[in-house]
């Protein structure tokens, strides 16, 4: 019976409960007396009046087992009432006169540091309970930090309480969400608080941002953006003289929707930047906190309706690692994916586009540098038989390593996004061109090379006496270790003409500290002779490392392949897309 709890004011709800369930059979029963133990014969013959007397006797039994069971009941609700009562005297008569005494010194010692420093010298901070409010600070002798409390909408997180010289961090709370349909900004996550000096415990985590807001209505031809991601709060700071772990911080909330239009639609709001890991202020062995993960970014806005051309909305960027300083930086958001383009049929629109897919976030900058993020996937779009035509749109670029700041390597590239499928729709036939592939990301930053490379191309379809060219791969940024994006691919429903292979892409360049340069792509096939492509640049002259790292390693990423030109029905003319060339210096 040691794990058996009683509440005293549970027994008295119990109690109540079933007191009110025996009033209401009471009732009932006194209700059915009447009909039911006087039973009217239904003729007037000696059968009927003996069936009659049967079912009354067997009412009057029924009426005199009920009183005793009413009987017992009222006895057993009684009994439970007095229980509840012997366990609250039992608890009063329990209470250590010296439980009074402790709390009564404890409040008088704590009283003047309440007063003048505002927390107590012995005793852990309160956790907040309003929204967006600051968690208690735990006692300046021994205590813990109380959690901040989540931001309300849009609003902040509450940061968490610090430690005394004993104890650890409270946690920050996370940032309020941004309304939809605003656009709004999402709310900051709340900082961790710091933990003991002497021990206790870990600095408290940074909350995570609040998600933006996706985009209001807008009348007219270009949509609106959407709402930014909060940024990820701090890590709480580690203060052990011996020892101890900083707390890490917290993830970007993710961009908001962009608003769809008759013509471009907006764009997806920006991922919110991860929160920075916590410092380590320890004498000996300590701990600094890992960077927050950034947000990712908001899909963009669809586009379609009886317009002449236009283009769906870019997906936001991915929100930037947190940095770290003596720890491992955060991972870069991922990007948002394009909008979908889908114009009405029988619009005869020129040309129309998916959205761009956005771009990774940058990895945080730490002993160990973060991973770049990687690229949203290029938006859709849809050709009808009296539209010109369209593209898929680009995928996004791979984000970049974040730097080391010495000892450790720096973060992988994110790798690019895949460019988006254009379809061409008419009557019974589809005909589908798929986007380029998006490029590796780049090496590390920092120690170990550069920034990803860029996202593949769009493909295109067409339809008539047209040509279509899937879009260029866009190309490695930065340091050249990462290739460019490959091309698009190119489709045609249409008259008599010639079709084209895509030519590879360029391949990645050398590493900043000198080496060959990356291998050409390899061109595309069906119907056409597709050319290789051209050889990497080669690698540059070595140069001054940053504090704390070493020059880079060579680039060997090549660039990605040339789409593929098909048609369908009577040939058309079909120009596959050239693949991306890879980064330059």
């Amino acid at each position: 019976m040691s794990y058996v709890v009683a509440a005293p004011e549970f027994f008295s709800w119990a109690a109540t409960d079933l007191a009110n369930i025996g009033s209401a059979v009471t009732a009932a029963n006194a209700a059915a007396v009447a009909p039911t133990t006087a039973v009217v014969a239904a003729a007037d013959d000696e059968v009927s009046a003996a069936i009659a007397s049967l079912f009354s006797g067997h009412a009057r039994a029924y009426q005199s087992l009920s009183a005793r069971a009413a009987a017992l009941h009222g006895e057993f609700v009684r009994a439970l009432s007095g229980a509840g009562n012997a366990y609250s005297l039992a608890e009063a008569a329990n209470a250590s006169p010296l439980q009074t005494i402790e709390q009564d010194v404890l409040g008088a010692i704590n009283a003047p540091t309440e007063l003048f420093l505002g927390r107590p010298l012995i005793g852990d901070g309160a956790n907040a309970t309003a929204p967006g409010g600051k968690g208690g600070d735990g006692g300046i002798l021994f205590g813990s930090g109380g959690n901040g409390a989540a931001g309300a909408t849009g609003q902040p997180g509450g940061n968490g309480g610090s430690a005394g010289l004993w104890g650890h961090g409270g946690n920050g709370g996370a940032g309020g969400n941004a309304l939809a349909g605003t656009g709004a900004a999402g709310g900051n996550g709340g900082a961790g608080g710091a933990n003991g000096l002497l021990g206790g415990g870990n600095g408290g985590m940074g909350g995570r941002g609040g998600n933006g807001g996706s985009a209001g209505l807008v009348i007219g031809p270009n949509g609106a953006t959407g709402g930014t991601g909060g940024n990820g709060g701090a890590g709480g700071a580690n203060l052990h003289l011996l020892g101890g772990q900083a707390g890490a911080g917290g993830a970007g909330g993710t961009g908001g929707l962009g608003g769809a239009s008759s013509m471009n639609g907006g764009h997806g709001g920006l991922g919110g930047n991860g929160g920075a890991g916590g410092a380590n202020h320890a004498l000996l062995i300590g701990h600094a906190g890992a960077g927050g993960t950034g947000g990712t970014g908001g899909t963009g806005g669809g586009a379609g309706a009886s317009s002449a051309t236009g283009t769906a909305g870019t997906g936001g960027n991915g929100g930037v690692g947190g940095d770290s300083p003596g720890g491992i930086g955060g991972t870069g958001g991922r990007g948002g994916d394009g909008g979908f383009s889908n114009f009405t049929v029988g619009s005869g629109a020129a040309a129309f586009n998916g959205g761009d897919g956005g771009t990774g976030g940058r990895g945080g900058t730490g002993v160990v540098g973060g991973d770049g993020g990687n690229g949203g996937a290029g938006g859709v779009a849809i050709v009808h038989a009296t539209d010109a035509g369209a593209s898929g749109g680009a995928g996004g670029g791979g984000g970049a390593g974040g730097n080391s700041t010495g000892g450790g390597p720096g973060g992988t590239g994110g790798r690019g996004g895949a460019g988006g499928n254009a379809d061409a729709v008419g009557g019974t036939t589809t005909a589908s061109a798929g986007g380029g592939g998006g490029g590796d990301g780049g090496g590390a930053a920092g120690t170990r090379g550069g920034p990803g490379g860029g996202g593949g191309g769009g493909a295109a379809a067409v339809f008539g006496n047209e040509s279509a060219a899937g879009a260029l791969g866009q190309a490695g940024q930065g340091n050249p270790t990462g290739g460019g994006g490959g091309g698009g691919g190119a489709t045609v429903i249409g008259t008599t003409g010639t079709i084209a292979s895509g030519e590879g892409g360029g391949g990645g360049g050398g590493g900043i500290t000198g080496g060959t340069g990356g291998t050409g792509g390899t061109g595309g096939g069906d119907s056409g002779a597709g050319q290789g492509g051209a050889a990497g640049q080669a690698g540059g002259t070595a140069l001054p490392s940053p504090p704390g790292g070493v020059g880079g390693t060579a680039g060997i990423g090549g660039g990605g392949g040339g789409g593929l030109a098909s048609t369908f029905g009577t040939p058309g003319v079909v120009v596959g897309g050239h693949g991306g060339t890879g980064g330059g210096p």
